[in-house]
């Protein structure tokens, strides 16, 4: 069950009940590759698809038929994984520590290159064990134009210390399994080790490196992957603001929530982008969930599937870009009435920053189609 902290219920964003299986280390923890970041770093990178071939292999996973009822596969939680192996299946390599100087550096937002409105926000589907999921998720501005920011739990099951399979990220998805800017297959997560080692909600974050994006074209009555070049060249990447005070700005949470309210309504569908208007955030503070520097955004009624959106500062409505400040990460039902009234996110600082430089250094092949 979920611990309260100050009389609050919280439940991951994935979730649609209160209660959920206790998140705690695994025995096998031990086993796994040890010492994956290197001593100055506290950056946890994992592999998910490397080569052409792997890529391709994901792709035949997606096709148009199974993306057509994605939208039905359950909203992902830490607590809602089954039947994984624990077998880890690949080692992550230490990670070199960027300088600390430059991890706080400010990214600035990035429109499309062929103009136009960006379409940086978008859903990630994926397996954990032999059942699939999604979550909320976003474009954001990268050197290597190939980086989607997303929650820890939509990418790394720490419970059982295993990356996703079959990860893709689909920016601007229509409501039946259209892909009209492309799909993406994940190439690499970057996590903070408190994350993957013992699922510390302070950094439930995670920045995705992308390959090249493709679309399926229909041929010969099949079906042939075709190129549409790198993520933000397509649809943008908003840019990244670190270290704010909370108090002392104001941020719009976005998503596609899907899953019951805690009094059983379902007033969202999760075929629809969301966003909860620009508030002033505060601190939260959960210990019993490892939760002690967490930011809150209230009012919020953001229920299962908005997991992973973004927090966003500074949206321009007709740009639709600004500056990501955060990811949704927990809901909360403060006064244990009908619906969810908040929602809360890892608070974004200089190692925060330090994970997505990480994802936005590393480079991909030039072609996978």
């Amino acid at each position: 069950m979920i611990p309260r902290a100050r009389h609050l219920a919280a439940a991951a964003l994935g979730s649609a009940l209160l209660v959920l299986p206790a998140l705690t280390t695994p025995a096998h923890a031990e086993a796994r590759t040890a010492a994956v970041a290197a001593p100055t770093s506290k950056v946890y990178a994992a592999p998910l698809a490397k080569t052409a071939a792997d890529v391709k292999r994901v792709a035949e996973y997606w096709k148009p038929e199974r993306l057509k009822k994605a939208d039905s596969f359950n909203p992902a939680t830490p607590g809602t994984s089954e039947n994984v192996s624990t077998t880890t299946t690949a080692s992550a390599a230490p990670v070199a520590a960027v300088r600390r100087s430059t991890a706080a550096q400010s990214v600035n937002a990035v429109p499309p290159r062929k103009g136009g409105a960006a379409r940086t926000m978008g859903k990630v589907f994926f397996r954990f064990g032999d059942k699939e999921y999604w979550c909320s998720a976003a474009s954001v501005a990268a050197r290597n134009r190939s980086v989607v920011a997303t929650a820890g739990h939509c990418a790394y099951d720490s419970r059982h210390a295993k990356p996703a399979d079959y990860w893709i990220f689909v920016p601007n998805p229509g409501p039946n399994g259209e892909t009209p800017d492309g799909i993406y297959v994940g190439s690499s997560i970057a996590l903070h080790e408190d994350w993957s080692g013992k699922a510390d909600y302070d950094y439930d974050y995670a920045f995705v490196t992308v390959h090249r994006g493709f679309t399926w074209t229909a041929k010969n009555g099949g079906y042939v992957m075709q190129d549409v070049g790198r993520l933000q060249d397509n649809v943008g990447g908003l840019g990244i603001e670190l270290n704010k005070k909370p108090g002392t700005y104001s941020v719009a949470a976005f998503g596609y929530p899907a899953g019951l309210q805690p009094d059983g309504s379902a007033p969202f569908n999760g075929k629809t982008l969301r966003k909860c208007p620009e508030r002033t955030t505060r601190f939260t503070v959960a210990p019993s969930r490892d939760l002690q520097k967490g930011v809150e955004l209230a009012p919020c009624d953001f229920s299962p599937g908005a997991s992973g959106g973004p927090w966003v500062i500074g949206y321009d409505d007709t740009r639709r870009l600004g500056s990501l400040n955060g990811v949704n990460s927990l809901t909360w039902n403060r006064d244990a009435k009908g619906g969810y009234d908040a929602v809360s996110s890892p608070y974004f600082d200089t190692t925060t920053g330090e994970v997505y430089r990480h994802a936005a250094r590393l480079t991909t092949p030039a072609n996978v189609t």
